[in-house]
């Protein structure tokens, strides 16, 4: 990976839905907003504790390419727009990114 720049200032956020049409509902949301360049998402399946209870179910991961610029108004967007009291909503930042990949993002939310 030494050969490879680093993200400059591209990050990955991932948002877990409660389906896919929330996700792409989302999704459409922040593109437009151009607080996001591009999304897909799938479905998983989840295991985890809530409210004190073991929880099973079927969720939708939307995976969202943005910048550190975009970030806050992708977090609240995404919050607003999201049905869970509590949503999961991380970034993540790549430690190496094709260059041309990310001017496109950078190009695509500003």
């Amino acid at each position: 990976m030494a050969n490879q720049p680093p993200s400059d200032g591209t990050i990955i956020a991932l948002i877990t839905c409660a389906d896919a049409a929330e996700a792409e509902r989302i999704a459409t949301a922040l593109i437009e907003a151009r607080l996001a360049a591009c999304a897909q998402w799938h479905g998983h399946a989840s295991l985890y504790r809530w409210q004190g209870r073991l929880e099973r179910g079927e969720e939708t991961r939307l995976l969202v390419k943005t910048t550190k610029a975009a970030w806050p108004g992708l977090l609240a967007m995404a919050r607003a727009l999201h049905s869970y009291d509590l949503p999961a909503i991380l970034a993540v930042e790549p430690c190496a990114i094709l260059p041309e990949f990310a001017d496109w993002v950078r190009a695509e939310t500003s």
